[in-house]
Protein backbone atom coordinates (compact mmCIF):
# COMPACT_ATOMS: atom_id res chain seq x y z
CA UNK A 1 0.00 0.00 0.00
CA UNK A 2 1.50 3.37 -1.02
CA UNK A 3 0.76 6.66 0.51
CA UNK A 4 -0.31 8.77 -0.97
CA UNK A 5 -1.06 12.58 -0.63
CA UNK A 6 -4.30 12.75 -1.21
CA UNK A 7 -5.38 8.91 0.24
CA UNK A 8 -6.99 8.53 3.51
CA UNK A 9 -4.46 7.18 6.45
CA UNK A 10 -6.51 4.25 6.73
CA UNK A 11 -5.27 0.10 6.64
CA UNK A 12 -7.67 -0.82 4.17
CA UNK A 13 -7.64 -4.53 3.31
CA UNK A 14 -4.23 -4.68 5.03
CA UNK A 15 -5.35 -3.75 8.17
CA UNK A 16 -2.68 -0.88 8.81
CA UNK A 17 0.12 -2.99 8.07
CA UNK A 18 1.79 -0.88 5.85
CA UNK A 19 1.20 2.12 8.12
CA UNK A 20 3.80 1.03 11.31
CA UNK A 21 5.42 4.23 12.25
CA UNK A 22 3.17 6.30 10.84
CA UNK A 23 1.93 9.35 12.44
CA UNK A 24 -2.15 9.30 12.63
CA UNK A 25 -3.57 13.06 12.74
CA UNK A 26 -6.67 12.28 15.69
CA UNK A 27 -10.00 13.35 14.26
CA UNK A 28 -11.12 16.43 15.75
CA UNK A 29 -14.94 16.92 16.25
CA UNK A 30 -16.35 19.36 14.47
CA UNK A 31 -18.50 20.68 17.87
CA UNK A 32 -14.95 20.33 19.85
CA UNK A 33 -13.11 22.56 16.42
CA UNK A 34 -16.14 25.44 16.62
CA UNK A 35 -15.59 25.25 20.98
CA UNK A 36 -11.76 25.48 20.36
CA UNK A 37 -12.05 28.39 18.15
CA UNK A 38 -14.63 30.60 20.10
CA UNK A 39 -12.40 29.86 23.37
CA UNK A 40 -9.26 31.26 21.04
CA UNK A 41 -10.92 34.26 19.80
CA UNK A 42 -12.34 35.00 22.97
CA UNK A 43 -8.85 34.81 24.89
CA UNK A 44 -7.49 36.95 21.90
CA UNK A 45 -10.31 39.23 23.10
CA UNK A 46 -9.30 39.31 26.66
CA UNK A 47 -6.09 39.85 26.13
CA UNK A 48 -6.54 42.93 23.97
CA UNK A 49 -8.95 44.32 26.60
CA UNK A 50 -6.42 43.83 29.14
CA UNK A 51 -3.27 45.12 27.14
CA UNK A 52 -2.07 47.98 28.42
CA UNK A 53 -4.86 51.07 29.09
CA UNK A 54 -1.89 53.86 30.22
CA UNK A 55 0.35 55.17 27.41
CA UNK A 56 3.26 55.74 29.10
CA UNK A 57 5.10 58.00 26.67
CA UNK A 58 1.91 60.72 26.70
CA UNK A 59 1.95 63.95 27.99
CA UNK A 60 -0.74 63.63 30.65
CA UNK A 61 -1.18 67.32 30.95
CA UNK A 62 -1.32 68.35 27.63
CA UNK A 63 -4.01 65.09 27.22
CA UNK A 64 -5.89 66.86 30.34
CA UNK A 65 -6.22 70.09 28.63
CA UNK A 66 -7.61 68.55 25.41
CA UNK A 67 -9.69 66.42 27.15
CA UNK A 68 -11.13 70.07 28.78
CA UNK A 69 -11.03 72.15 25.27
CA UNK A 70 -13.24 69.37 23.91
CA UNK A 71 -15.82 68.86 27.14
CA UNK A 72 -15.96 72.86 26.61
CA UNK A 73 -19.63 74.09 26.74
CA UNK A 74 -21.24 70.46 26.97
CA UNK A 75 -22.57 68.82 30.46
CA UNK A 76 -19.76 66.58 30.50
CA UNK A 77 -17.30 66.48 32.99
CA UNK A 78 -13.35 65.30 32.51
CA UNK A 79 -12.89 62.22 34.07
CA UNK A 80 -8.88 62.00 35.14
CA UNK A 81 -7.69 57.99 35.99
CA UNK A 82 -4.91 57.88 37.92
CA UNK A 83 -3.26 54.18 37.40
CA UNK A 84 -0.70 51.94 35.91
CA UNK A 85 -0.29 48.94 33.64
CA UNK A 86 1.29 46.65 36.05
CA UNK A 87 -1.79 47.44 38.21
CA UNK A 88 -4.88 44.59 37.66
CA UNK A 89 -7.52 47.02 39.51
CA UNK A 90 -6.57 49.30 36.86
CA UNK A 91 -6.94 47.47 33.96
CA UNK A 92 -10.41 46.58 35.41
CA UNK A 93 -11.49 49.72 35.82
CA UNK A 94 -10.50 50.04 32.25
CA UNK A 95 -12.57 47.76 31.16
CA UNK A 96 -15.55 48.60 33.00
CA UNK A 97 -15.32 51.88 31.09
CA UNK A 98 -15.70 49.99 27.45
CA UNK A 99 -18.10 47.05 28.73
CA UNK A 100 -20.59 46.20 30.89
CA UNK A 101 -23.09 48.46 33.04
CA UNK A 102 -20.57 51.35 33.39
CA UNK A 103 -20.05 52.11 29.64
CA UNK A 104 -22.76 54.11 28.88
CA UNK A 105 -22.92 56.27 31.87
CA UNK A 106 -18.78 57.55 31.25
CA UNK A 107 -19.68 57.61 27.74
CA UNK A 108 -22.15 59.76 28.50
CA UNK A 109 -21.05 61.97 31.47
CA UNK A 110 -17.33 62.05 31.25
CA UNK A 111 -14.57 62.42 28.79
CA UNK A 112 -11.86 59.98 30.07
CA UNK A 113 -8.15 60.65 30.81
CA UNK A 114 -5.93 57.71 31.92
CA UNK A 115 -2.53 59.15 33.54
CA UNK A 116 0.07 56.45 34.24
CA UNK A 117 1.83 57.00 37.28
CA UNK A 118 4.31 54.37 36.42
CA UNK A 119 5.50 53.04 39.82
CA UNK A 120 4.26 56.36 41.55
CA UNK A 121 7.25 58.16 40.17
CA UNK A 122 5.36 59.66 36.82
CA UNK A 123 2.66 62.43 36.87
CA UNK A 124 2.34 62.48 41.08
CA UNK A 125 2.63 66.48 40.48
CA UNK A 126 -0.58 66.18 38.50
CA UNK A 127 -2.28 63.92 41.04
CA UNK A 128 -1.35 66.34 43.69
CA UNK A 129 -2.11 69.52 42.38
CA UNK A 130 -6.09 67.83 42.12
CA UNK A 131 -5.76 66.33 45.60
CA UNK A 132 -5.91 62.97 44.83
CA UNK A 133 -3.30 61.43 47.18
CA UNK A 134 -1.98 58.36 45.33
CA UNK A 135 -0.30 56.69 48.16
CA UNK A 136 -4.27 55.28 48.82
CA UNK A 137 -4.11 53.50 46.19
CA UNK A 138 -4.33 53.02 42.38
CA UNK A 139 -6.41 53.32 39.86
CA UNK A 140 -7.60 56.78 41.52
CA UNK A 141 -9.47 59.74 40.13
CA UNK A 142 -10.15 63.34 39.71
CA UNK A 143 -13.47 64.73 38.04
CA UNK A 144 -12.99 68.27 36.53
CA UNK A 145 -16.20 70.29 35.10
CA UNK A 146 -15.64 71.69 31.73
CA UNK A 147 -13.95 74.59 33.47
CA UNK A 148 -11.21 72.65 34.96
CA UNK A 149 -13.10 72.89 38.40
CA UNK A 150 -12.16 69.62 40.50
CA UNK A 151 -15.23 68.67 41.73
CA UNK A 152 -14.79 65.40 42.75
CA UNK A 153 -11.63 63.67 44.13
CA UNK A 154 -11.08 59.79 46.02
CA UNK A 155 -9.10 60.69 48.82
CA UNK A 156 -9.14 56.92 50.90
CA UNK A 157 -8.54 54.66 47.63
CA UNK A 158 -12.41 54.18 46.74
CA UNK A 159 -11.37 52.29 43.30
CA UNK A 160 -8.13 50.35 44.84
CA UNK A 161 -9.84 47.47 44.84
CA UNK A 162 -11.61 47.52 41.56
CA UNK A 163 -11.50 43.69 41.03
CA UNK A 164 -13.81 43.39 43.97
CA UNK A 165 -16.43 46.23 43.47
CA UNK A 166 -17.24 44.44 40.49
CA UNK A 167 -19.69 45.81 37.17
CA UNK A 168 -22.45 46.22 39.44
CA UNK A 169 -20.29 48.29 42.47
CA UNK A 170 -18.43 50.34 39.68
CA UNK A 171 -21.29 51.27 37.63
CA UNK A 172 -22.97 52.63 41.57
CA UNK A 173 -19.71 54.46 42.39
CA UNK A 174 -19.80 56.72 39.41
CA UNK A 175 -23.48 56.82 39.15
CA UNK A 176 -23.20 58.64 42.21
CA UNK A 177 -20.15 60.91 41.11
CA UNK A 178 -22.31 61.73 38.30
CA UNK A 179 -25.29 62.57 40.12
CA UNK A 180 -23.39 64.95 42.41
CA UNK A 181 -21.28 66.58 39.37
CA UNK A 182 -24.47 68.00 37.95
CA UNK A 183 -25.85 69.71 40.58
Amino acid sequence: MSLLPNQPCSGGAEGGAALKGAVRRPRTHPIMRKILIALVVAAAGMAHALSDPYDEAADAKAQIQAALSQVGPTKRSVLVVFGANWCGDCKVLDLAFTEGMSAALIATDYKVVKVNVGRFDRNADIAESYGVPLKSGIPAVAVLSSQGRVVYVTKAGELADARNMGDKGIYEFFSKIAAGASR
